[in-house]
């Protein structure tokens, strides 16, 4: 390399070679060019030499000033997530299990033994009730006649039946009334108001399950309303959590999808049809369709009027009796509506004897 590579020309009357800035070798410089390299250092020259050299041709220990930015390194995709239940279903279906055996052995061994397995579960039903009421709206409605008229209530459907039921709904409200005078008035009306709905909306609607064990076919008519109930959840379930994209009722019940309730469908009426043409004296496959398609509505109902009032309390679980479930009073939310609908079909079909 000579210095004309670098524009500067050849002078004399200097004595040997002197290196000045990078690729300069030898030559006297100018005073312009002498201030330039050694004051102000070329940035381009600079730069180039940093891009353009491998790490190797530094000494140990040291690294360029400005080197190249490395690029980010790719991040991993996360997995996708799984459905998850909400819930523990290994617990859910052996609870969900030893219910029904429970209820099975008593319906067919011993017809009082069942009516008591209800009378029983109305009262733990309405202790849950009212529990929730008291602790989220200090609503404070009576549980002492509440639970002695819901059990009375539950026996008299099944020993005088729709009559016997609704004298005993009329004595459990005026219970009512009556025990909550014994504390001061301020919200009366709001305390008694919500004894009277509870006494309504669990023990009277349970009396219907009651009624349909007095028939001649009883345990096959119960056996067909809790049946039905279970395959529409069930159906509601499975095909909602497996093709359910659009939301039924979001601000009620987020999880219920209108795919879901048309697996209840589907499901309740193939089971209807079964069960009115194989358990039920006198019942017909046709008959069983119509019945099928009530109960998935009623008991669709029954769901979204139970998370209506959860929501309001702001509560997730009625209780946490049954593991996997939550407790008794979210097991009856579906089947409470769905008795007396089951009831009435049965003795529009096939009579009530």
């Amino acid at each position: 390399m000579n210095d004309s590579s670098w524009g500067a020309p050849p002078q004399t009357g200097y004595a040997g070679p002197i290196e000045h800035g990078p690729g300069r070798l030898s030559g006297p410089l100018s005073h312009d060019e002498t201030f330039r390299d050694h004051t102000v250092p070329d940035p381009t020259v600079r730069d180039r030499t940093f891009r353009t050299t491998t790490p190797s041709a530094y000494p140990q220990g040291t690294a360029p000033q400005n080197p190249e930015p490395m690029p980010p390194a790719p991040q991993p995709v996360p997995a996708p997530k799984k459905k998850s239940a909400g819930r523990d279903l290994g617990a859910a279906i052996g609870v969900g299990v030893g219910l029904g055996a429970v209820i099975v052995a008593s319906l067919f061994i011993v017809k009082a033994v069942f009516v008591g397995v209800v009378a029983v579960a109305v009262v733990v039903g309405l202790w849950e009730l009212t529990s929730r009421l008291q602790e989220r709206k200090d609503i404070k409605a009576p549980l002492v006649p509440l639970a002695i008229g819901g059990a009375a209530m539950v026996v008299a459907g099944y020993v005088r039946g729709a009559e016997g039921a609704w004298v005993a709904m009329a004595l459990t409200a005026l219970a009512v009334l009556v025990w909550r005078m014994t504390e001061p008035p301020e919200n009366y009306l709001r305390d008694v108001t919500a004894g009277v709905f509870a006494a309504f909306y669990v023990p009277y609607l349970a009396t219907f399950v009651a009624m349909m064990l007095d028939a001649h076919d009883g345990p096959w008519r119960v056996l067909t309303f809790l049946l039905l109930t279970v395959v529409s959840d069930t159906g509601a379930y499975a095909v909602g959590w497996r093709f359910g994209k659009h939301k039924l009722a979001p601000r009620i019940s987020p999880g219920k999808t209108r795919e879901g309730l048309l697996g209840a469908i589907s499901f309740a009426m193939v089971a209807g049809a079964l069960c009115m043409q194989f358990l039920i004296d006198d019942g017909t496959w046709w008959q069983g369709l119509l019945l099928g398609l009530a109960v998935a509505a009623s008991a669709t109902l029954g769901d979204l009027g139970e998370s209506m009032i959860k929501r309001d309390l702001g509560i997730k679980d009625m209780g946490s009796l049954l593991p996997g479930h939550g407790g008794i009073m979210d097991r009856l939310d579906s089947l409470l509506p769905t008795a007396p609908v089951v009831w009435l079909l049965l003795v529009i079909f096939v009579g009530s004897a």
